[in-house]
């Protein structure tokens, strides 16, 4: 999907740099692979400590061989 943006020149130019990318689009991709990596971990800590963990739980008796 084509898309015109208009995006600072300056933050492209430098995550170019930093990420050693060699397009412009290469650089906004993985921006935003990050950006969505990011807030799908921040999702997680909202059930931290919501879920109740079974202490005598062994993960070993359902094992198969």
């Amino acid at each position: 999907m084509a898309t015109n943006l208009a995006l600072d020149d300056n933050l492209i130019m430098e995550a170019k740099r930093i990420g050693k990318h060699k397009t412009k689009r290469e650089a906004v991709t993985r921006a935003l692979e990050e950006y969505i990596q990011h807030h799908k971990q921040l999702e997680i800590l909202d059930v931290f400590g919501k879920i109740e963990i079974d202490a005598d739980y062994d993960h070993r008796v359902h094992r198969k061989r």
